[in-house]
């Protein structure tokens, strides 16, 4: 009872409307089990099936939309969107269709976007917002992700066998699961010092983090960004996205270190500095920003 209560005091409303909307959306997984239907739902749906979705949909934000109240809404509908993705992904998965690996895809993809949310609300719930999700991360963000879902669905049609080869599917997933870990341990790690947005002014709780995964990696919320990136395309045997994805995070990330780590410097002085000579930064051939002595 302690530890619930405990559990419940950490997270906000925010986070336990978020989780139970996730939770919701991701029960659209349990029709089969309603229907009397085969696991693989999405793969052949049938009249029935898509009646059964669609009224899940429905039924769902409609219970949103009275439980509760506006700001609270915005939060669910998002969660339970994902939570949605995450269901279908796993019917997908559940089949042996040829979109079965886009169901781990889809599996991926939507847990890694709630849990940046879920992370955020117990970390640092100052910071909390429904950019937390990051579904509106940039346009750049956004068109790759659509890019990748084209040249998946094209090359399924021109070239079915290469979405069939099972094991190096299985090797981006491993780099998923291990990037995303990765990631969401340095986020609880950091703590209240973790933010989405590179910050230009110290608070007064700011402090710098050297410990845990921060002891093997500068920046390993970025390492972990960079190889579930680059394992989501793996994972679809996507031979240009995986090539694309890899050239654009390397560039993007090679900037973002550089400008945070003139604050951190900023920040911290001798003391960030003592630190970046004794820790790479964990991304093959970015060292930094270079310091003039």
């Amino acid at each position: 009872m302690a530890a619930a209560a405990g559990w419940r005091a950490r997270l906000g409303r925010e986070a336990r409307a978020s989780l139970a909307a996730f939770l919701l959306g991701a029960s659209v997984s349990a029709l089969p089990a309603a229907l009397g239907s085969p696991a693989a739902l999405l793969g052949s749906p049938g009249l029935r099936g898509r009646t059964a979705i669609a009224l899940h949909a429905a039924g769902v934000n409609a219970a949103l939309l009275l439980l509760y109240p506006r700001p609270l809404y915005k939060i669910a509908v998002r969660a339970c969107f994902l939570g949605f993705a995450f269901g279908c992904g796993l019917l997908l998965s559940a089949g042996r269709s040829a979109w079965r690996h886009f169901g781990w895809y889809m599996c991926s993809l939507s847990l890694f976007h709630y849990s940046e949310y879920l992370v955020t609300a117990i970390n640092n719930p100052r910071s909390l917002s429904l950019d937390s999700f990051l579904l509106n991360h940039s346009f750049e963000y956004n068109l790759a992700a659509l890019s990748s879902w084209v040249e998946f669905t094209l090359e399924k049609i021109l070239f079915p066998e290469l979405k069939q080869i099972t094991w190096l599917s299985t090797v981006g997933l491993l780099m998923v699961i291990f990037g995303d870990c990765l990631r969401k341990a340095a986020m609880l790690t950091a703590g209240s010092n973790f933010n989405h947005i590179v910050q230009n002014e110290k608070s007064d709780t700011h402090t710098l983090v050297t410990s845990g995964v921060y002891g093997w990696f500068r920046h390993p919320s970025y390492v972990g960004w960079f190889y579930w990136s680059i394992g989501t395309q793996v994972l679809l045997c996507n031979p240009i996205c995986v090539v694309g994805y890899a050239l654009a995070s390397w560039r993007f990330f090679r900037e973002r270190i550089e400008e945070e780590e003139i604050t951190l410097i900023h920040f911290f002085g001798e003391e960030y500095l003592e630190y970046k000579r004794k820790v790479p930064s964990g991304l093959p051939f970015i060292k930094g920003v270079k310091v003039e002595l």
